[in-house]
């Protein structure tokens, strides 16, 4: 069978390296020549996302078509969706390219986010605030991810942080005090949905520093999975979903959703019986999905650029082969199984400090 994989990035190249293993022939299409699908994808289409001739071109070359990461174009797909085999579809794309259509979606769809105020202009920010009060987050609506786009507001003196985002649509939330973030991979096709045990996240400077795999409490784990499900269901969502969350006191709040694999997916390649790709390739391919099993608690580590100098001698390591080591740009992970927080703050925390 062969697989379009709209975005060459290393969630493409992880689905890649595991539909390989179907003996599937992966397409990827992607504008950066050596993007990390270069090295395991049978062929490279350098393509905008919105070049609909070169789209084209990856459909009828094609069985099947995915996207791996939410910002492409959902107007460009749009032809795709209608005319060929994308079996996920565009709703759940199109629902998550936007902050507030986002948190709407959620809300009519069974899931509580924290309180929020849509912003267009200085008065709007300002009567956001009046009624959300401080501390309070502005986000862009649209293309923001690991805390790109985001300014937290303190007080009035935190105002003029925003005035280079305003003009265009962004969204005020209230700041919630969370516990931890938790987050739950969900795969759903025309016979069942699967969830993976959710995850307890730890994020650094607003990007995902860790993810941790069996440390949640059974009651908050069903409770996150079961809702989950109930909305994945509800919007009638097919293929893979990732939702994030915050969890205070034993209540969770949606935060946001991405229908792709997600970072906080790692940990399922060597921690669970089957992983979020595998799940994912399975979707695509049209065979049985399997339902996913905690093997050992684990813990998964992202490597940035500026991690590079360290080298840790323990763990699974992957590479994403990007050849520019920027900071705060992912270069890879590493897992580590058979690994609590607390076995990972004694034995592995020192080689990335």
């Amino acid at each position: 069978m062969r697989v379009g994989i709209i975005g060459g990035g290393q969630l493409g190249m992880m689905l890649a390296e595991t539909l390989k293993k179907y003996d599937a022939y992966v397409i990827a299409l992607d504008p950066n020549p050596l993007c990390s699908c270069k090295y395991v994808c049978d062929e490279i289409i350098v393509s905008e996302y919105n070049d609909l001739a070169n789209l084209k071109k990856l459909a009828n070359r094609v069985d099947v078509i995915t996207y791996e990461f939410e910002n492409v174009s959902a107007e460009a797909l749009i032809y795709l969706n209608e005319n060929y085999n994308m079996p996920q579809g565009i709703k759940p794309l199109f629902d998550s390219q936007n902050r507030i259509r986002e948190k709407e979606n959620a809300i009519n769809n069974g899931l509580s986010p924290v309180e929020f105020y849509r912003v267009l202009s200085k008065d709007d920010l300002l009567k956001g605030i009046n009624k959300i009060g401080y501390p309070c987050v502005y986000k862009t609506t649209t293309l923001g991810y690991d805390g790109h786009g985001q300014v937290v507001l303190r007080s009035d003196n935190d105002i003029d942080l925003v005035t280079k985002y305003l003009g265009g649509e962004g969204i005020l939330e209230k700041y919630l005090k969370y516990d931890y973030e938790a987050s739950v991979i969900l795969v759903r096709d025309n016979k069942e949905i699967v969830a993976f045990p959710p995850s307890y996240n730890i994020h650094k400077d607003g990007i995902l520093d860790l993810s941790v795999a069996g440390l949640l409490d059974d009651s908050i784990s069903e409770k996150l999975i079961n809702k989950s499900k109930e909305f994945m269901n509800s919007c009638n969502y097919y293929g893979i979903l990732a939702i994030e969350y915050f969890v205070k006191d034993g209540e969770i709040y949606f935060n946001e959703m991405a229908p792709r694999p997600h970072n906080s997916g790692h940990y399922t390649i060597e921690g669970c019986n089957i992983s979020q790709y595998e799940e994912l390739a399975r979707f695509l391919l049209k065979k049985p999905l399997v339902e996913p099993k905690l093997i050992s608690k684990t813990v998964m580590k992202n490597i940035l650029g500026e991690d590079l100098e360290n080298k840790c001698p323990f763990g699974f390591w992957h590479d994403y082969h990007k050849k520019d080591a920027r900071p705060k740009r992912k270069m890879g992970h590493i897992t580590f199984t058979d690994t609590s927080l607390y076995d990972y703050n004694q034995k592995y925390k020192k080689y990335f400090i």
